[in-house]
């Protein structure tokens, strides 16, 4: 068995980033932006008015009068010029007007027909926004980078209707073992619902790939074979289950007859030790346990990160975080133990509490953690308030 990190490492060596496509900026939240945006145009394009008040030729004291000769708004700029003793009224937003070398704001004016009257000194500058304040044609906007909102707003100030961005990856999920039944239909009475299909297509979309669920795939290498001859066009094959040394798993068997490259079969590693990786069908395959736990808590740990490396982002092991302890431990054994936790704060720090129940198939546990205490290998005993990694889930 390997260790998790060298696990790890031997997956990411299988997820090559992707190639690119060019989408419209109205379709481009959260994908992997691949190339650099370069801004069209310089924002904002001319000096603006930052508030609603008067543009005045010069700058001025408390009781300095001046004459109102026109208006700028928002979209219509004032056409002509002010004389060190004009002003206009201006709108935030609206282009300064030609002469103008500051801006008092309409709460510090008296107005009486056209004459305005300062109740507090304007200063040159005051107000105003400078072109080019945001950014200036040319800027960059580095890749590679997950889209958020805020960058989709940056990018059409820009002027750029469209961005290059990563294919999402395509990964088909094949579920194994006569035991599986959809949700809806009726099991017999040796059979279960298929559960960790939907949590991993769920996964897989939240990390920006696309995810195809292929049939039930039944424990006969012809039905196997059947349904890896389904995964044509995929970045990634996942299986789920059957990759175990059980008469009935036939994963890695069939997998190799189809000339499966293995990477590496079992981690030292709780729950997942089964797990087994390599490229087949000339794709990366991720064979993952078929316990529901075992399965999602690999792919947080594995699926997860090849998904990001695919998307050309820098792919790394999950982030871990630091807490105390909330219960007493025994010592770990020799293989890292990845058990579903409870996160709280007990006397105003973050504390991580692991469920007494850490059985691989309850899902009704997992559901309630939300933190993966990690105990590495050989972990002495640990005592309450003793400080831990976990992973946020």
């Amino acid at each position: 068995m390997i260790t998790v990190e060298e696990a790890l490492a031997r997956c990411l060596a299988l997820a090559a980033p992707l190639s690119t496509e060019t989408i419209p900026l109205r379709h481009a939240n959260s994908r992997v932006m691949a190339a650099p945006a370069v801004a069209r145009l310089t924002q904002p394009p001319f000096a603006a008015s930052a508030m609603d008040g008067y543009a005045l030729g010069s700058a001025a004291t408390k009781g300095d009068s001046f004459t109102v000769i026109g208006e700028a708004g928002a979209g219509h700029a004032f056409a002509g010029r002010l004389a060190p003793d004009q002003a206009a009224r201006i709108f935030t937003g609206a282009p300064l007007p030609e002469g103008a070398v500051t801006i008092a704001i309409q709460e510090d004016v008296a107005a009486t027909g056209d004459k305005i009257t300062l109740n507090a000194a304007a200063h040159v500058g005051d107000n105003i926004r400078p072109r080019g304040q945001d950014f200036t044609e040319g800027t960059a906007l580095p890749s590679p980078r997950r889209l958020r909102p805020n960058d989709l707003a940056l990018l059409a100030a820009m002027n750029l209707p469209q961005v290059t961005v990563t294919r999402r990856p395509v990964v088909a999920l094949i579920a194994t073992g006569d035991e599986l039944v959809m949700p809806g239909e009726t099991p017999r009475p040796d059979q279960i619902i298929a559960s960790n299909t939907f949590a991993l297509a769920a996964m897989i979309e939240s990390a920006g790939g696309e995810a195809r669920m292929l049939p039930i795939a039944r424990d006969t290498e012809a039905d196997l074979r059947t349904v890896f001859s389904l995964t044509e066009g995929a970045d990634l094959i996942v299986t789920i289950g059957g990759a175990s040394v059980g008469d009935h798993d036939l994963v890695g068997k069939v997998a190799a007859d189809l000339g499966l490259e293995r990477a590496f079969w079992k981690i030292a590693m709780r729950p997942g030790k089964p797990l087994m990786a390599g490229r087949v069908l000339g794709v990366p395959m991720l064979g993952l346990p078929g316990n529901p736990v075992s399965a999602i808590v690999c792919a947080h740990l594995f699926l997860v990160p090849m998904l990001t490396a695919m998307l050309g982002l820098p792919a790394t092991a999950p982030q871990t975080r630091r807490a105390r302890l909330g219960s007493d431990q025994p010592a770990n054994g020799p293989r890292t133990h990845f058990m579903r936790a409870r996160l709280s704060v007990v006397d105003g720090a973050p504390t991580v509490t692991p469920f007494e129940r850490q059985d691989s198939a309850l899902l009704s546990i997992l559901t309630e953690a939300d933190a993966l205490l990690i105990r590495p290998v050989n972990d002495a005993p640990r005592r309450a308030s003793d400080m831990v990694d976990y992973i946020p889930l």
